[in-house]
């Protein structure tokens, strides 16, 4: 259990979304729209355990398609926040500065989007087919092993979303102004950029 806290809780695009989230829309939503992150990662378990894995992350060309797609879909987020002018349910009106209301979030557009981040991560590849097997016992049933080690571990993807929501909640209360608003849209995109960037020279 530890193992995958620890390993949740490291930083990366998933992570930094439960973080954009919690800021944008609270710790409740980040951690329901951590549905799709988990069904994401509940896919590559399914595949590490029936082998197909190991298959994966040998292919060249699969895992490079892959890191490609991903890292597009990392730049893609990372430009739409950038030119963004709206915060969760705030939108800037021109003038001084103000905040204005505008549309809800939604909660089915979360999901998806950290569906997608998980299903287009490399890193969880690696992390399922490589570093996952090498805690299951091979004198014992494989498939129960798989169950139990894989459902803690998806369980510790929701502590890892609270932890980072929460702070994320906690950044939110500095968020005043328009021009707390650009700075921070403009900080989401350079991150998800930057991600997609090292995405890119991510290595089997």
């Amino acid at each position: 259990m530890p193992v995958a806290i620890a390993i949740s809780l490291t930083p990366g695009p998933n992570n930094f979304c439960g973080l954009n989230n919690g800021i944008r829309a609270g710790v409740g939503a980040a951690l329901v729209a951590t549905v799709g992150r988990v069904a994401a990662f509940a896919i590559f378990l399914c595949i590490s355990a029936v082998g197909l894995g190991a298959m994966l992350l040998a292919s060249e060309a699969a895992f490079t398609a892959v890191k490609w797609v991903g890292a597009g879909y990392l730049f893609w987020l990372g430009w739409r926040a950038w030119h963004s002018r709206e915060f969760s349910g705030l939108a800037l009106v021109e003038g001084e500065g103000a905040l204005a209301v505008d549309a809800p979030f939604s909660l089915r557009a979360l999901i998806a989007q950290e569906f997608l981040l998980g299903i287009t991560n490399p890193k969880a590849i690696i992390l399922f087919a490589a570093i996952f097997p090498q805690f299951i016992d091979p004198g014992q049933p494989a498939a129960r092993q798989f169950v139990v080690l894989g459902s803690i571990y998806l369980a510790s993807e929701f502590v890892s979303t609270a932890a980072y929501a929460t702070g994320g909640r906690q950044i939110r209360r500095f968020i005043r102004t328009s021009r707390g608003v650009v700075r921070l849209n403009k900080a989401t995109g350079g991150f998800f950029m930057g991600a997609g960037g090292l995405l890119l020279a991510t290595n089997r």
